[in-house]
Order: structure tokens, then C-alpha cells, then sequence
């Protein structure tokens, strides 16, 4: 298994505002040893940085996607350089 440290930015689109979406996200994401931070947008998206094993991201976005509040229409994500951080956090 690749455990290769990468760090993604990502516009998440679809019900993620008022479904405790920053909240799961944090929360699992400590659980699943992830930094970086959440945020909602004025537009209706989320922006998201995260931080950790590709597996865990994707790991992450599987719990996110499988909650019954939360639904996932789209998401963008791009490779950015990695920042070696500890935590997740609600911005």
C-alpha cells in the first residue's frame, strides 16, 4: 500500500450547507488521522483542504457521501503542495 502524504483542495457541490456537513467532515477526519479545515462558501459550496493518505481522503469522501443528510452532487479537487499539519479544522 502506497502511504504516500498528499494534500488536496476541494470545491464540493451539492446539499452540504445545514446538514452538518463541516461538523462529519471534521469529525472524521480526526478520526482518520486527516488535516486541514472546512468551510462553507456564500455560494452554496464547500471548500475543503485535506491532508493524509490518498486512501484516507478517499476514505473520507465514501463516510461523507454515505450520509443520509448529506448529498454529494459534484466535487473538484486538485493536488496542492503538502503542509505536514496536525489537525482538521472548522474554518
Amino acid at each position: 500500500m502506497n502511504r504516500e502524504i498528499i494534500r488536496q483542495h476541494i470545491y464540493v457541490s451539492g446539499r452540504v450547507q445545514g446538514v452538518g456537513f463541516r461538523f462529519r467532515a471534521m469529525q472524521f477526519a480526526n478520526q482518520l488521522k486527516l488535516a486541514g479545515w472546512v468551510r462553507n462558501l456564500d455560494d452554496g459550496r464547500v471548500e475543503m483542504e485535506v491532508e493524509g493518505e490518498r486512501e484516507k481522503i478517499d476514505h473520507l469522501f465514501e463516510i461523507l457521501k454515505g450520509d443520509r443528510f448529506i448529498r454529494v452532487d459534484s466535487y473538484e479537487a486538485d493536488l496542492i503542495p503538502v503542509r505536514y499539519e496536525s489537525v482538521f479544522q472548522i474554518r
